[in-house]
């Protein structure tokens, strides 16, 4: 870890307040940044964070209290004047424009021209030279950004922070869309950064993640400061989690129910393949069994899932749901024969975000709430609000929209739609991603719960600590291939990622 200078503060905040209406996001959070630091902020999902961070990038105005920067008061009117401050932040919900290039993106809002016409020459060079310092010279600066995977977008948006005279960088999540490799990579570049200077304000829901990449850590709960500035090395994690949720929770994986010996076979997956994509998978799972997906991103875990759902058409082999062949790329047929998905990215994939969570729990069940051509509404929200008891949704308000939820609960909105739906088979696709620590261990309990029902799980997730934690066997995948089929007690994650590394170069 690197020599703090906590005398002479780069950034502080003191006493901020922000409302939204009746609703109080901050109620006096306290912040201080060192020059040169990798400062962790951390909370429960709706703890204020984002509002936090939005204040810094000139989002919001706080309606009370002070901004200080390298000493002197601020006010960060709008994004144009952090920028010209120094501040650039990298989004969680990742802010590029799909139809762009990969370096137009990177300089947009302070392009190079020349007589007022962009000079692409310039900003293809100095993208390369950016994406190099990134570690990902092998990306074209021409290339159209809609064409990358969440993790090179993600490096987009970092190039773009790093393409400005930065000395502070907040990034909200950015591991979130990366794999270990790319996390790894990911801890490079920041210690680089710290190393000539530039701050960073890291802010993660991975625990393990803050011993590695962190200098202090401040906390915020219930839109307070419970903690400024906490040395890592010192700070032991289950103060970590009493100082986020108020509460000691187990941060530990629910111990599972042993799969029936004579449990039927619920799905059955034969040579299914995706020419060019992945291939040659042959994958069953029983009822009350999880089965684990493991590699790397781009390994084409996702795509698996989404093949096995109908989302994508196979160019060979069958899904078959109990005996049940399932019509190639068919999500109807597959929802019909009780599967369910929950798609790695929830918010553009798998929820209707402006439309209130009864009606996003009850989306797949329509055929249960129809009267004489119309929806029964009274009756979608008497099954939500059951749900929302039985899972502990907050806020139990079933009209609110479900895009005002946390991760956590917008999570949950998705198993309760499959719960509604009566599903034999359920697909999870990154299901802890972006969510606190608290939500986290629910979560965990769900899928217990689920499986203990009998309902057949596959989960696929950039942890792999995860993906040993909830399945009973897993599927190392690299290179579109499954390498190999273990039970998860038989190995553990370094196991795995030998597996992955000799799979990818072989």
């Amino acid at each position: 870890m690197i020599k703090v200078d906590h005398e002479q503060p780069l950034l502080e905040v003191r006493g901020a307040t922000k409302s939204f209406g009746a609703a109080r996001a901050l109620k006096g959070v306290d912040l201080s940044i060192a020059p040169g630091e990798v400062h962790v902020i951390l909370g429960q999902n709706g703890a204020g964070k984002s509002t936090l961070i939005k204040l810094l990038a000139g989002v919001h105005t706080p309606d009370d209290g002070e901004i200080l920067w390298r000493g002197e008061p601020v006010v960060i009117a709008d994004p144009v004047a952090a920028l010209d401050l120094g501040i650039a932040t990298m989004y969680q919900e990742l802010d590029v424009v799909d139809g762009l290039s990969i370096a137009e993106n990177i300089y947009l809002g302070h392009e190079r021209s020349t007589a007022g016409v962009v000079n692409f020459r310039q900003i293809n060079r100095l993208a390369r030279e950016l994406l190099t310092r990134l570690g990902h010279g092998d990306l074209s600066p021409s290339r159209e950004v809609g064409t990358l995977s969440p993790a090179n977008k993600q490096i987009v948006s970092m190039a773009r922070a790093l393409s400005r005279d930065t000395r502070l960088i907040i990034m909200d999540e950015p591991s979130a869309v990366l794999d270990s490799e790319e996390v790894k990579n990911l801890f490079r570049v920041v210690h680089e950064l710290t190393s000539a200077g530039i701050s960073v304000v890291y802010i993660s829901h991975r625990l393990e993640e803050i011993r590695q990449i962190g200098d202090r850590i401040s906390v915020i709960k219930d839109g307070r400061s419970t903690a400024n500035g906490l040395p890592v090395a010192e700070t032991p994690t289950s103060e970590l989690i009493r100082l986020m949720t108020g509460r000691d929770v187990e941060n530990v994986f629910p111990p599972a129910t042993p799969v029936a010996p004579d449990a039927r076979e619920v799905l059955t997956v034969t040579d299914l393949g995706v020419k060019g994509v992945f291939e040659g998978v042959d994958l069953t799972v029983r009822a009350g069994e999880v089965v684990g997906l493991a590699g790397l991103v781009g390994s084409g875990r996702s795509e698996i899932l989404e093949t096995i759902y109908g989302a994508l058409k196979p160019t060979s082999g069958s899904v078959a749901v109990e005996g049940a062949a399932l019509r190639p790329g068919s999500v109807r047929d597959a929802v019909k024969h009780g599967m369910g998905l929950s798609p790695e990215e929830r918010k553009s994939q798998g929820l209707l975000l402006d439309e209130p969570i009864f009606r996003n729990i009850t989306l797949s069940s329509f055929a249960r709430f129809a009267r004489l051509g119309f929806l029964d509404e009274r009756a979608e929200r008497a099954v939500s609000r059951d749900q929302m008891t039985s899972l502990e949704l907050r806020p139990a308000d079933p009209d609110r929209a479900a895009g005002a939820l946390s991760g956590g609960n917008q999570q949950k909105i998705l198993l309760a739609r499959w719960l509604v739906h009566g599903t034999k088979v359920l697909l999870l696709d990154e299901p802890t991603r972006g969510v606190d620590v608290g939500a986290r261990a629910e979560i965990y309990a769900l899928i217990r719960q689920l499986s203990a029902a009998g309902t057949a799980i596959v989960i696929v997730s950039s942890e792999i600590e995860e993906v040993l934690g909830l399945a009973d066997r897993v599927l190392v995948v690299a290179e579109g291939r499954v390498l190999t089929t273990v039970n998860a007690t038989d190995i553990d994650e370094h196991g795995v990622l030998d597996l992955v590394m000799e799979g990818s170069a072989a």
